[in-house]
């Protein structure tokens, strides 16, 4: 009788957590929120400190061949900083764990570790540490972020009520657009290494697949209007992805409105030259490390004025699931096909 196999394809990236984190039992009364949020919760006297961990593959999360070492540092921790915004929360420090393989010289790791440190001056993080071993194929970098808040400013994903306003920052698809971009310019090259990369009409796409900056500037702004998020997340893998996430922590619906969804002019135009349909790269674009959240009613008037905070729809009752209204009004149920990373 042959033992059964089950691929990890057929869970996918977070069906695999949910099977892994099944037999996961919490014990110390200090771990206040354990796996299935964007950051853990950790017991810390007055404040509670968040922890988070990220893992980027050579070949798998980035390309050297068109993603320069620096700009590979700074998203390392940028990635990490933006898992603790999404809780509402403030980092405060970084350690970096890197494997190398031996076609990596010294100068190259100080210019992986000049991102790092760019990162860390702008995020205002200190990097109190780490690991360093050989890789037999490529460069892996491990970043974890510890971060801390006030207990009651927390954001978990589960705190969305019904007819809270859903709100997103800066635009989205942009990420998806410039990897895309990234990838042609790189075959292009391949079939003839004579040919320029053509990359300075794309700059806006391509630096945000390349260097994302996690909103740490929405926080600190919503701190300053006194308003905490009922829930909150990052979108590193997909708006609709996101929302299907926040839909099942909280239990709730949701109903997203085509005409209010953000993106930069660069970032459309360039679909439609890529042949890929504009919002598809809003909704299922993964890495643009904006923030998705929910606020109560009573705080709209404090935010409505705010440049880069987007209304993008509201929560609705479960048994009414989730919708995308186009712009000629149709509601048409919301896909999350997502980043697939298995």
């Amino acid at each position: 009788m042959s033992e059964k196999r089950t691929e990890i394809g057929d869970l996918g990236e977070f069906g695999l957590i949910d099977h892994l984190s099944e037999k996961i039992e919490i014990k110390n009364n200090s771990s206040l929120t354990g796996i299935g949020d964007d950051a853990a919760v950790i017991e810390g006297g007055d404040h509670v400190k968040v922890v988070t961990t990220d893992l980027l593959l050579e070949g798998v999360h980035f390309d050297l061949s068109y993603a320069p070492l620096p700009h590979v540092g700074f998203k390392a921790v940028a990635v990490n900083v933006s898992d603790v915004a999404a809780m509402n929360a403030i980092p405060k420090q970084i350690t970096v764990s890197i494997a190398l393989s031996n076609r990596f010289s010294v100068e190259a790791v100080d210019a992986l570790y000049s991102g790092i440190r760019a990162a860390c001056e702008h995020y205002g993080v200190d990097l109190i540490g780490g690991d360093t071993t050989a890789s037999r194929s490529g460069l892996v970098i491990s970043v974890t972020a510890i971060g801390e808040a006030k207990k009651e400013e927390i954001s978990y994903r589960n705190g969305a009520k019904v007819n809270d306003i859903l709100c997103a920052t800066g635009d989205l698809g942009a990420a998806l657009v410039g990897l895309q971009i990234l990838e042609r310019e790189k075959q292009v090259f391949l079939a003839n290494p004579d040919m320029r990369p053509d990359l300075e009409k794309y700059t806006i796409v391509t630096g945000r697949q390349l260097r994302p900056d996690a909103r740490m500037d929405i926080i600190h702004e919503l701190k300053e209007a006194g308003v905490v998020p009922t829930s909150m997340m990052d979108i590193s893998d997909g708006l609709a992805s996101e929302i299907f996430h926040i839909c099942k922590a909280s239990n709730v619906g949701a109903t997203i409105y085509e005409d209010k969804l953000p993106i930069d002019k660069q970032t459309f135009d360039t679909a439609v030259e890529l042949n890929l349909d504009p919002i598809t790269c809003v909704l299922n674009g993964g890495e643009d490390y904006e923030l998705l959240f929910t606020i109560d009613q009573k705080d709209f008037s404090k935010l409505e004025k705010h440049p880069d905070i987007h209304f993008i729809g509201h929560m609705t009752k479960p048994e009414e699931g989730k919708f995308l209204v186009t712009k000629s009004g149709t509601a048409v149920p919301l896909k999350a096909q997502g980043w697939k990373h298995f």
